[in-house]
Protein backbone atom coordinates (compact mmCIF):
# COMPACT_ATOMS: atom_id res chain seq x y z
CA UNK A 1 0.00 0.00 0.00
CA UNK A 2 1.28 3.32 -0.76
CA UNK A 3 1.70 6.13 1.69
CA UNK A 4 0.67 9.81 1.57
CA UNK A 5 4.35 10.51 1.68
CA UNK A 6 4.82 8.73 -1.37
CA UNK A 7 2.18 9.83 -3.10
CA UNK A 8 3.10 13.33 -2.76
CA UNK A 9 6.69 12.45 -3.76
CA UNK A 10 5.27 10.79 -7.30
CA UNK A 11 2.76 13.70 -7.80
CA UNK A 12 5.59 16.03 -7.22
CA UNK A 13 7.84 14.52 -9.75
CA UNK A 14 5.27 14.12 -12.06
CA UNK A 15 4.48 17.98 -11.75
CA UNK A 16 8.22 18.63 -12.28
CA UNK A 17 8.39 16.39 -15.41
CA UNK A 18 5.73 18.69 -16.80
CA UNK A 19 6.54 21.75 -15.79
CA UNK A 20 10.40 20.70 -17.54
CA UNK A 21 9.41 19.53 -20.65
CA UNK A 22 6.51 22.74 -20.83
CA UNK A 23 9.44 24.86 -20.91
CA UNK A 24 11.06 26.27 -24.19
CA UNK A 25 12.83 23.44 -26.35
CA UNK A 26 15.20 23.98 -29.05
CA UNK A 27 17.85 22.44 -31.39
CA UNK A 28 21.15 22.81 -31.35
CA UNK A 29 22.65 21.35 -34.25
CA UNK A 30 23.07 17.58 -35.83
CA UNK A 31 26.68 15.87 -35.32
CA UNK A 32 27.84 13.12 -38.32
CA UNK A 33 31.32 13.32 -36.24
CA UNK A 34 32.28 13.38 -32.32
CA UNK A 35 34.40 16.28 -32.66
CA UNK A 36 31.43 18.21 -33.99
CA UNK A 37 30.03 17.48 -30.55
CA UNK A 38 29.95 20.71 -28.66
CA UNK A 39 31.91 20.90 -24.87
CA UNK A 40 30.25 18.88 -22.35
CA UNK A 41 28.36 20.90 -19.72
CA UNK A 42 25.25 19.94 -19.79
CA UNK A 43 23.35 17.29 -18.73
CA UNK A 44 22.55 14.94 -21.67
CA UNK A 45 19.57 11.67 -22.23
CA UNK A 46 20.17 9.95 -25.24
CA UNK A 47 17.79 8.16 -27.26
CA UNK A 48 18.78 4.73 -28.27
CA UNK A 49 17.56 1.87 -30.53
CA UNK A 50 16.92 0.26 -33.39
CA UNK A 51 16.18 1.81 -36.33
CA UNK A 52 12.68 2.52 -36.67
CA UNK A 53 11.75 2.20 -32.99
CA UNK A 54 9.86 5.46 -32.60
CA UNK A 55 12.93 7.88 -31.01
CA UNK A 56 11.96 10.99 -32.76
CA UNK A 57 8.09 10.05 -31.99
CA UNK A 58 8.99 9.79 -28.46
CA UNK A 59 11.10 12.86 -27.93
CA UNK A 60 8.36 14.49 -29.74
CA UNK A 61 5.65 13.42 -27.36
CA UNK A 62 7.92 14.42 -24.95
CA UNK A 63 8.07 17.92 -25.56
CA UNK A 64 4.58 18.19 -27.03
CA UNK A 65 5.98 19.26 -30.08
CA UNK A 66 4.92 17.45 -33.31
CA UNK A 67 7.58 18.07 -35.55
CA UNK A 68 10.57 18.70 -33.03
CA UNK A 69 12.45 15.86 -33.98
CA UNK A 70 11.47 14.43 -38.08
CA UNK A 71 10.12 10.97 -37.41
CA UNK A 72 9.49 8.39 -40.26
CA UNK A 73 8.75 5.39 -41.38
CA UNK A 74 11.89 4.66 -43.36
CA UNK A 75 14.33 2.85 -41.61
CA UNK A 76 17.56 5.11 -41.22
CA UNK A 77 15.62 8.61 -41.57
CA UNK A 78 17.85 9.74 -38.98
CA UNK A 79 21.50 9.83 -39.92
CA UNK A 80 23.09 12.19 -36.90
CA UNK A 81 23.13 12.91 -33.88
CA UNK A 82 20.30 15.66 -33.20
CA UNK A 83 20.73 17.67 -30.43
CA UNK A 84 17.87 19.35 -28.51
CA UNK A 85 18.17 21.97 -25.48
CA UNK A 86 15.59 21.96 -22.57
CA UNK A 87 15.79 25.52 -21.87
CA UNK A 88 19.69 25.16 -20.34
CA UNK A 89 18.69 22.52 -17.87
CA UNK A 90 19.06 19.17 -19.98
CA UNK A 91 20.24 18.15 -23.20
CA UNK A 92 18.11 15.48 -25.40
CA UNK A 93 20.25 13.35 -27.63
CA UNK A 94 18.08 11.20 -30.47
CA UNK A 95 20.70 9.03 -32.17
CA UNK A 96 20.83 7.11 -35.28
CA UNK A 97 18.99 3.85 -35.00
CA UNK A 98 21.17 1.01 -35.14
CA UNK A 99 20.79 -2.20 -36.86
CA UNK A 100 18.58 -2.73 -40.38
CA UNK A 101 18.34 0.79 -42.24
CA UNK A 102 17.32 1.38 -46.18
CA UNK A 103 20.50 2.94 -46.52
CA UNK A 104 24.04 2.29 -48.43
CA UNK A 105 25.47 -0.10 -45.92
CA UNK A 106 29.05 1.98 -45.56
CA UNK A 107 26.68 4.56 -44.25
CA UNK A 108 24.77 2.61 -41.54
CA UNK A 109 28.41 1.13 -40.66
CA UNK A 110 29.14 4.91 -40.11
CA UNK A 111 26.32 5.58 -38.30
CA UNK A 112 26.46 2.99 -35.69
CA UNK A 113 30.21 3.30 -34.99
CA UNK A 114 29.57 7.60 -33.97
CA UNK A 115 26.47 5.91 -32.36
CA UNK A 116 28.44 3.57 -29.89
CA UNK A 117 31.59 6.09 -29.65
CA UNK A 118 29.08 8.48 -28.47
CA UNK A 119 27.63 6.39 -26.19
CA UNK A 120 31.09 5.13 -24.63
CA UNK A 121 32.85 8.76 -24.09
CA UNK A 122 30.60 11.64 -23.38
CA UNK A 123 31.22 12.66 -19.81
CA UNK A 124 28.42 14.64 -20.09
CA UNK A 125 26.22 11.59 -20.48
CA UNK A 126 23.77 10.99 -17.94
CA UNK A 127 21.88 8.51 -19.03
CA UNK A 128 20.82 6.48 -22.12
CA UNK A 129 16.96 5.07 -23.12
CA UNK A 130 17.15 2.03 -24.76
CA UNK A 131 14.15 1.98 -26.80
CA UNK A 132 12.55 -1.52 -27.35
CA UNK A 133 9.43 -1.67 -29.96
CA UNK A 134 6.85 -3.75 -27.99
CA UNK A 135 5.55 -4.88 -30.92
CA UNK A 136 9.21 -7.09 -31.27
CA UNK A 137 10.59 -7.27 -28.54
CA UNK A 138 14.49 -7.39 -28.04
CA UNK A 139 16.77 -8.88 -31.09
CA UNK A 140 20.48 -9.40 -31.15
CA UNK A 141 20.99 -5.65 -32.21
CA UNK A 142 19.29 -4.78 -28.71
CA UNK A 143 20.68 -7.50 -26.53
CA UNK A 144 24.38 -6.20 -27.95
CA UNK A 145 24.18 -2.55 -27.31
CA UNK A 146 22.50 -3.63 -23.57
CA UNK A 147 25.66 -5.55 -23.25
CA UNK A 148 28.05 -2.59 -24.62
CA UNK A 149 26.09 0.13 -22.39
CA UNK A 150 26.72 -2.03 -19.27
CA UNK A 151 30.49 -2.39 -19.82
CA UNK A 152 30.92 1.14 -20.46
CA UNK A 153 29.07 2.04 -17.13
CA UNK A 154 26.20 4.18 -18.82
CA UNK A 155 22.97 4.14 -16.79
CA UNK A 156 20.34 2.27 -18.69
CA UNK A 157 16.54 3.17 -18.62
CA UNK A 158 14.56 0.49 -20.99
CA UNK A 159 11.25 2.26 -22.27
CA UNK A 160 9.12 0.13 -24.17
CA UNK A 161 7.91 2.04 -27.26
CA UNK A 162 4.65 1.42 -29.34
CA UNK A 163 2.86 -0.11 -26.21
CA UNK A 164 -0.86 0.59 -27.83
CA UNK A 165 0.31 -1.58 -30.65
CA UNK A 166 0.34 -5.33 -28.28
CA UNK A 167 -1.90 -7.08 -27.23
CA UNK A 168 -2.22 -6.15 -23.19
CA UNK A 169 -1.18 -9.77 -22.43
CA UNK A 170 1.75 -10.15 -24.43
CA UNK A 171 2.42 -6.92 -23.35
CA UNK A 172 2.86 -8.29 -20.10
CA UNK A 173 4.82 -10.79 -20.65
CA UNK A 174 7.47 -8.77 -22.86
CA UNK A 175 7.61 -6.95 -19.37
CA UNK A 176 8.29 -9.90 -17.71
CA UNK A 177 11.50 -11.26 -19.82
CA UNK A 178 12.59 -7.67 -19.93
CA UNK A 179 12.46 -6.87 -15.68
CA UNK A 180 14.66 -10.36 -15.60
CA UNK A 181 17.01 -9.18 -17.84
CA UNK A 182 17.52 -6.15 -15.92
CA UNK A 183 17.80 -7.02 -12.62
CA UNK A 184 21.11 -9.07 -14.16
CA UNK A 185 22.47 -6.53 -16.15
CA UNK A 186 25.16 -3.57 -14.36
CA UNK A 187 24.06 -0.33 -14.77
CA UNK A 188 20.44 -0.74 -15.71
CA UNK A 189 17.33 1.09 -13.90
CA UNK A 190 14.97 -1.43 -12.80
CA UNK A 191 11.90 -0.07 -13.53
CA UNK A 192 11.11 -0.96 -17.09
CA UNK A 193 8.42 2.31 -18.82
CA UNK A 194 5.88 1.09 -21.32
CA UNK A 195 5.18 4.29 -23.50
CA UNK A 196 3.00 4.91 -26.57
CA UNK A 197 3.47 8.26 -28.39
CA UNK A 198 0.29 8.14 -30.22
CA UNK A 199 -1.75 8.01 -27.00
CA UNK A 200 0.83 9.37 -24.58
CA UNK A 201 0.54 6.89 -22.01
CA UNK A 202 3.88 6.75 -19.77
CA UNK A 203 5.09 9.64 -21.21
CA UNK A 204 4.71 11.45 -18.37
CA UNK A 205 6.20 8.89 -16.23
CA UNK A 206 9.37 9.41 -18.82
CA UNK A 207 9.02 13.14 -18.52
CA UNK A 208 9.32 13.04 -14.46
CA UNK A 209 12.45 10.90 -14.39
CA UNK A 210 14.58 12.44 -16.76
CA UNK A 211 13.72 15.67 -14.83
CA UNK A 212 15.52 14.06 -12.11
CA UNK A 213 18.65 13.98 -13.90
CA UNK A 214 17.91 18.26 -15.09
CA UNK A 215 19.89 21.02 -13.75
CA UNK A 216 17.52 22.89 -11.31
CA UNK A 217 15.63 25.75 -12.83
CA UNK A 218 16.51 29.17 -12.39
CA UNK A 219 15.51 31.39 -9.99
Amino acid sequence: MISVDEEQIRADELEAGRKLFARPVTFMLSVAKLDQLPRAGLPEVAMAGRSNVGKSSLINALTGRNSLARTSNTPGRTQQINLFDLSGRLILADLPGYGYAQAPKDLVERWTRLVFAYLRGRPSLMRVCLLIDGRHGIKKADEEALDLLSQAAVPIQLVLTKADLVRKADLQALRLELETRLARTVGAIPQLLTTSSRSQDGVDLLRAALAKLALPPQP
